[in-house]
Order: C-alpha cells, then sequence, then structure tokens
C-alpha cells in the first residue's frame, strides 16, 4: 500500500493506505480525528465536510490519492478552542438538536462565508442546501450564518 503524506489542520500526517481510501476513513479510522461524520457514504448529505484548500468537500467520496499536497481542515481544525465565527454563531443561535449534522453544517458554512462575508438570504439558503439535517433545524442554521456573517465584518 502506497504512503501518503498530508497536511492535516495544519500538522504533517503520514498514513499507509490503499489509494482508493476515502477521506473520511483515513481522518476517523487512521488519524483519530472523528469529528467529521459518516453520513451517506455518497457525498449527499453532507455531514462528512471538510475543507480543502479552503473549499467545502465531501471526503466520504474523495480518495486520499487526491490529496497530495493539499491542505485538509477539519472541524476539530477550523479553531483550536471552538471560536471560530461560525462556530460562535451556532452556540449563539442554539443551533444543534441532536448535532449529528452540525460539523458538516459548520464546515460548509465557514468555506461559504470565507469567500462571500456578506450574503444575501437566496445565497445562504443556495450555499447550505447540500446539507441534510434530519432534525429539520434548517431556520436555526440559517440565522447561524447570517449572524455568523456579521461576525466577520
Amino acid at each position: 500500500m502506497p504512503t501518503y503524506n498530508l497536511k492535516i489542520n495544519g500538522k504533517k500526517q503520514q498514513v499507509i493506505v490503499s489509494e482508493d481510501t476515502p477521506l473520511l476513513w483515513v481522518l476517523r479510522d487512521h488519524l483519530d480525528l472523528v469529528g467529521t461524520k459518516f453520513g451517506c457514504g455518497i457525498g449527499q448529505c453532507g455531514a462528512c465536510t471538510v475543507h480543502i484548500n479552503g473549499n467545502a468537500v465531501r471526503s466520504c467520496s474523495t480518495p486520499i490519492s487526491v490529496i497530495a499536497e493539499k491542505e485538509v481542515t477539519t472541524i476539530e481544525g477550523l479553531s483550536a478552542d471552538g471560536t471560530h465565527p461560525v462556530q460562535e454563531a451556532w452556540k449563539e443561535v442554539d443551533v444543534p438538536q441532536c448535532g449529528y449534522c452540525q460539523a458538516g453544517q459548520i464546515m460548509t458554512a465557514s468555506a461559504f462565508l470565507s469567500k462571500n462575508t456578506s450574503p444575501s438570504s437566496d445565497e445562504i439558503k443556495n450555499a447550505m442546501h447540500g446539507n441534510i439535517c434530519r432534525c429539520a433545524a434548517y431556520n436555526r442554521i440559517h440565522k447561524a450564518v447570517e449572524v455568523a456573517a456579521t461576525k466577520l465584518v
């Protein structure tokens, strides 16, 4: 099996895995970064969202072989102490119910807001559209993204 040198949350990591191993399982099973969740396994629900070079990507459908030389950020690396503006907004609005999708929601929102710090309501809806919340906390998620945008300016 090949060896992969990775940069995860600013730290260099090395793993020996098959080239088709999804990034999600490298994070969870090999690096013990369990904040990234398995939801559907086909990249449709968003629970496994991480950042690759600042872009929101579904880690369940991203093979490790395409990660070389790229920066990966997981929910654990978004901020050392949970004070990223999106995380703060999530707490302020009291978004989570079961919490299962929240890491993916936060990672999607933070990637979106890094490119658009003054989004319209429709832009927020479009950006968050691919993330499924089984508890249907969509209104609070939307509000938290609005709040986070004000914290970024």
